[in-house]
């Protein structure tokens, strides 16, 4: 999910069953986890922009609806994912020395996320707004990968 919707660790952590619209395809981000005091703390995004909704790949939805029907007795409003936030970059780490390739951090799902979306065309308009981001930003971070660049 991370890589196919661009979405950030924090956001994927406070995901519930209501903010999955497997009808429309679309998750809607309106929150997101920080590590505050030593604590996963709920918080509303950190800039009116990473408010969004985006669009979920067909297959990806399908994975998603078998996986919310295996999580027996989940309410509307429990989180999808109980998981720390020190999990992930451990299994990363894991997965990556047992693939025998490069470990990168997390984050650098949603950079591999936009990195696809430049390669497929899309505008950093485009881009920026499905991810959080002004498109200034997509634009001058990833600059040298937007085909009139090459």
């Amino acid at each position: 999910m991370l890589y196919w919707c661009g979405l950030r660790f924090g956001e994927l952590l406070c995901l519930t069953p209501a903010d999955i619209d497997l009808e429309n395809m679309v998750i809607h981000i309106t929150k997101a986890y920080q590590w505050i005091k030593g604590k996963d703390v709920e918080t509303e995004p950190k800039t009116p922009k990473r408010k969004r909704d985006v669009v979920i790949p067909d297959f990806l939805c399908e994975k998603l609806e078998g996986y919310m029907g295996r999580l027996y007795g989940i309410t509307v409003r429990d989180i999808m994912f109980p998981i720390t936030k020190h999990y992930m970059p451990n299994e990363m780490g894991r997965g990556s020395k047992k693939a025998g390739a490069k470990r990168i951090r997390i984050h650098d799902l949603c950079h591999s996320h936009v990195s696809l979306f430049i390669n497929m065309g899309f505008t950093p308009v485009v881009i920026g707004n499905r991810v959080g981001r002004e498109s200034s930003d997509i634009t001058f971070r990833y600059a040298h990968m937007f085909p009139s660049e090459r």
